[in-house]
């Protein structure tokens, strides 16, 4: 019977245990879940390995962006071929994730910042962005044969007023070939 006591006794103290740490637990058991895992970045079947590429969807394309809008001017009545050029600001940035710790001695303050990272497996790790920054638009150019028609001129700078945010003196449009 001494046994069975024994083994009684350490059935509940593990019982105990597990009650005061099941949360603990449960955040370990999900982390080693999330580790496990598969990770699928990339298309290519190399798991997103080797590149530091931003993802397309941040990716900020300002030639592709003034062929489209070209292409969609065009279709714009008495404007012809038309050519767009656009000026930014700034180029596309990253507001990246900062653990910041301060201490006070003797009535000064030091503050220490440092980037949080995270690890992506096979030894990668990147920085965790909070917030991504497009660039501005500053001004921009539109040319086409039917750039000297008021009517044209006015359709043109509503289009592109409309889809760049900018204000009407920020955009010419001249007559072109």
């Amino acid at each position: 019977m001494r046994g069975t006591d024994i083994a009684a006794k350490g059935g509940r103290r593990l019982m105990g245990l597990l009650e005061k740490y099941k949360f603990v637990l449960l955040v370990l058991l999900a982390g080693i879940l999330l580790l496990l895992l598969p990770t699928f970045e990339g298309g290519d079947g190399t798991g997103g390995a080797g590149g530091t590429d931003p993802p397309s969807e941040l990716a900020f394309d300002l030639e592709g962006l003034e062929k489209k809008l070209s292409d969609t001017l065009s279709e714009v009545e008495g404007a012809g071929e038309v050519s767009v050029v656009l000026t930014v600001k700034a180029s596309t940035r990253q507001v990246l994730a900062q653990d910041i710790t301060s201490s006070q001695k003797e009535g000064a303050v030091d503050e220490g910042r440092t980037t949080v990272v995270v690890s992506k497996g096979s030894g990668r790790e990147e920085a965790v962005p909070l917030q991504q920054i497009y660039p501005q638009f500053q001004g921009a150019l539109v040319v086409c044969p039917g750039g000297s028609d008021p009517e044209v001129r006015l359709k043109l700078v509503e289009a592109v007023s409309a889809l760049t945010g900018l204000g009407s003196d920020k955009i010419s449009i001249c007559k072109g070939k």
